[in-house]
Parts: structure tokens; C-alpha cells; sequence
């Protein structure tokens, strides 16, 4: 992976356009671009969508082209970018064909171990920071999943799309408000799709709370709870965990809500969010920055070179989005306090609840429900999750156990996407859900500029979030034969 590059906080942000919103920066009134006449400019910033360039057209239900096989490319080969590799290359129908990264030598290593499992050797790229680029122009290619330092999505997702690639991408898609909608038209001008990677958007858990949601188990939905709760200090200041301490860096440089997706992701799609409902307005809060520098203090040797950095990121940033339906979202992140992992992943409505991370059970989740219970004592989720289990898991569960790390839910992932372009299907997530469910990074970075004032969510549908359509709970379909 290449060298990390030096990251401005306006990038953060969204580059220029939204970095003249930002009080912070010194550039005073906001654009009128983004704020509608009269409107309080803290709550419209962002908001207005650019317009549609000439012949430019929504990728809202449009499916995959149909593929005998699909060729997947990876670029990034670090611990991410290794193991998804492997389980790409085992997914029936799917075959890796180059695998790249800036270091040479991790490609090689990724084409060894295809081969001694038995898989066709890809063909490898590396050596410096544009060997992603010499890759793209492969036609032997057909969706390239990208796993590099955040700092890297952007640039190589749009460069995937424009050399006519469908694309994948770890998260976050995108840290600026105006790289995510230029990755938004850039797919609806090239016609390929970009998705973000969003595995845990497949978990089991995830997946029976959607369909318990849309099959009225929890009356009306009025509120969730998600996040990313994960004491990563150990790996943070880790000398080979994360390559040239990527992720540590970005604590030096923002505020920001940076990973929260894997909790708002699920809570978003039980409540419809682009197919029914939108988020329109983030409010965020943070914390001090205690916990990275507390332990350095007490575990980092002193020539470390952590030492010079400044941690400014809040331990705990906290945003509440509100929606078009009168919904409420409580998105979270906190990499850098000691806990145990939680993405939290909590759904609330007028007939119950489900609380999931609350150790009541081996399925690790707890609900109370009317008419079912009474007494105000929690019951286990197991025989909700039972009777609601998904068919992905119903028909693969046993295969993404083997093959899928994070319990299996990153071989679902991968096994949707590939059965998605085998048989030509309209994918679950799409580029408006990926650029939604990143937002909440760059407005997060805005909102706390103005001291925790709502900023709003931008619509990237332009309107066509008001209709109904599916998305994550698919209908049983079947992998095309090999």
C-alpha cells in the first residue's frame, strides 16, 4: 500500500465546496449552493444536490450485466485485503485474476497461496503507487474490490468505475461530502456499480432484525441504535498491524464519526432509508480525546514514534440523525477506550424491542415484544432470530462458517455479490446506500464545527428516495450453475 499521503482536514470534510461551509476553516458564510434562500445555513449546508449532467441517469434497480464468471481484482493486500482475497477466490463462479499492491512482494505472496490452494494464479502488480492504475487497464477484470488506507478509496473507486469496472470498496467509499457525490455520478455516467463493502450489513443478527422490522414484529419503527464500539489501542499503535500506522493517523487529523457504518448500516436498512424514508439532518457530539494518548502513557515505549503525534479525534462521537418519517438514529464510534466489541445494533417501535451485544443468549441479543411478553422482563432473541433467520443464511450459513471470517458474514457478502453478477440482479446495496451511509463522516466533521448544530444529510437519490424498492431483504434466488 502506498505511503501515506498527507491528509488536510478539509478533505475530511468534502474539498472545496464543503470546506467553504466549514466555520472552522475561517471561511465564514456558507455557499449558496448548498443552502436554499433563507434557510439556517448550519442545517442546510450540504444539502442542495448538484445538478445531472446531460444524459446522466439513476442507477437506482438497475442489475448487473449477467457474467458466466466473475473476475475479481484486488487492490490492497494487507490483513483486510489478504483474507477477503481468499474468500473471493473460493466463492462458486468467482475466479481472482490480479491481485496488487504498492508492496510487490505481498502480491506474490497472495498468488502463492492461491495456487497452493489449488486456484489459478493471478496475475500480480506492485512496486509503486500507480500500479493500481497499470491493473485497471486489464480486461480481464469484472469487479475490483479496493482494501487500502481510507485516504486511497476515493481516488481508486472513481479510477475503477472510469475504466468500466464495478467496485467494491471497504469503508468508508469516501471521506469528503463532494467525493461522495462525484463517486454518485461517476458510477451513473459509466453505468457501473460501486458498493461499499458493508459485511456486517449481512450478519445474521442484522438480517432477522430487518426482516422482524418489515414484517411488523416491531409495530412502527421509531428509532435505532448502531455503531462501532471496538478497543483497537493495541492494534493502533501496532509497528505492523496497520501498514505505516494509517489508521492511527487519522486521529491526528479530525473530529469525525470516521467507521460508525457498521452499526448505522443495518439500522438504516430496517428502517427503509433511500427506499421509503431518507436521513435528512446529523447532529454530532464528541468526547475529549483521552484514551489514545492515556495509553501511550502507560504501555508506548518513549522512541516510539507516536510520540509526536496530537490526538484530537473525541474517544466517543456520537451523531443523531433524524429522517423524513420523524425516525431518530443514534450512530456511534469509539476505537480508542477499553470495552468490549459492540456494533450495538439495537431497533426500537410502538409494539417492542431488540437489543443485540446484551449477552442475555448465545445469540447475543434480547427483545421484548407485545403481545408476547408483559412483566418488563427482557426474553432471548434466539427464537425470534429462528423463526426470522434469512435465506442467505438459511441456504449458505454452513459454507460462510468455513470459508468467512467475522462469523461468516464476510462470505455472504461475497457470495451475494458474486451470485448478484452471475445472474444478473439488481445489487442489495448501491451506490446512493454506500454514499448515505458514509455521510455521517464529513457532516459529523461539520456539525461539530458548529458546536454539535444539526447539518443536512445530503440526498443522494434526488427524490427517488420516496419510493419503495427492495434491497437487503432479497427473495430466495439461486446461484447459476458453474
Amino acid at each position: 500500500m502506498p505511503e501515506v499521503p498527507e491528509v488536510s482536514r478539509r478533505s475530511v470534510l468534502g474539498g472545496a465546496a464543503a470546506g467553504a461551509l466549514a466555520v472552522g476553516l475561517g471561511a465564514g458564510a456558507a455557499s449558496p449552493a448548498f443552502a436554499a434562500p433563507g434557510a439556517d445555513a448550519d442545517v442546510a449546508a450540504g444539502a442542495a444536490a448538484p445538478s445531472r449532467r446531460a444524459g446522466q441517469t439513476s442507477m437506482i434497480n438497475v442489475p448487473y450485466e449477467a457474467h458466466r464468471t466473475v473476475r475479481v481484482a484486488t487492490i490492497g493486500l494487507g490483513n483486510r485485503g489478504n483474507g477477503m482475497t481468499k474468500g473471493w477466490s473460493v466463492v462458486p463462479g468467482c475466479q481472482v485474476t490480479a491481485v496488487c499492491d504498492i508492496r510487490a512482494d505481498r502480491a506474490k505472496r497472495v498468488a502463492d497461496d492461491l495456487v497452493k490452494a489449488g486456484k489459478p494464479r493471478p496475475a500480480e502488480l506492485g512496486g509503486s503507487a500507480e500500479s493500481y492504475a497499470e491493473m485497471l487497464g486489464r480486461d480481464d477484470i469484472d469487479l475490483v474490490y479496493i482494501a487500502t488506507p481510507w485516504e486511497f478509496h476515493y481516488e481508486q473507486g472513481r479510477a475503477a468505475l472510469l475504466a468500466g469496472k464495478h467496485v467494491i470498496v471497504e469503508l468508508p467509499i469516501a471521506t469528503g461530502l463532494d467525493e461522495l457525490w462525484d463517486l454518485v455520478d461517476t458510477s451513473e455516467r459509466t453505468r457501473r456499480h460501486l458498493m461499499l463493502a458493508e459485511n456486517c450489513s449481512y450478519g445474521r443478527n442484522e438480517l432477522a432484525m430487518l426482516k422482524m422490522a418489515h414484517e411488523g414484529v416491531f409495530g412502527d419503527v421509531t428509532n435505532g441504535h448502531g455503531g462501532y464500539l471496538h478497543d483497537l489501542r493495541a492494534l493502533l499503535f501496532s509497528n505492523t498491524y496497520y501498514t505505516d500506522s494509517w489508521r492511527r493517523l487519522w486521529h491526528t487529523r479530525s473530529t469525525a464519526s470516521f467507521y460508525a457504518m457498521h452499526g448505522l448500516a443495518p439500522v438504516a436498512a430496517a428502517m427503509d432509508i433511500n427506499r421509503g424514508d431518507r436521513m435528512t439532518t446529523l447532529r454530532a457530539t464528541a468526547t475529549a480525546p483521552k484514551g489514545l494518548a492515556d495509553y501511550r502513557e502507560r504501555f508506548v515505549p518513549k522512541g516510539h514514534p507516536s510520540w509526536n503525534e496530537t490526538y484530537i479525534n473525541g474517544d466517543l462521537v456520537t451523531c443523531m440523525i433524524e429522517t423524513a418519517n420523524g425516525r431518530v438514529i443514534r450512530a456511534e464510534h469509539d476505537v480508542s477506550s477499553p470495552r468490549p466489541y459492540s456494533r450495538i445494533n439495537s431497533l426500537a417501535g410502538s409494539r417492542g424491542i431488540f437489543e443485540d451485544y446484551a449477552g442475555t443468549s448465545r445469540t447475543g441479543g434480547r427483545v421484548y415484544f407485545e403481545p408476547d411478553h408483559g412483566g418488563h422482563a427482557w426474553r432471548d432473541f434466539e427464537p425470534y432470530r429462528k423463526e426470522f433467520d434469512h435465506w442467505l443464511w438459511k441456504k449458505i450459513g454452513d459454507d460462510a462458517a468455513n470459508n468467512g471470517g467475522h462469523g461468516g458474514m464476510d462470505y455472504v457478502l461475497q457470495w451475494r455479490t458474486v451470485q448478484q453478477m452471475r445472474a444478473g440482479l439488481v445489487p442489495d446495496i448501491d451506490v446512493y446506500d454506500s454514499a448515505t451511509w458514509c455521510s455521517p463522516v464529513p457532516l459529523s466533521v461539520m456539525s461539530l464545527d458548529r458546536k454539535g448544530k444539526p447539518v443536512a444529510v445530503p440526498d443522494f437519490t434526488r427524490g427517488a428516495w420516496v419510493n419503495l424498492r427492495g434491497g437487503l431483504d432479497s427473495r430466495m434466488t439461486e446461484m447459476p450453475p458453474v
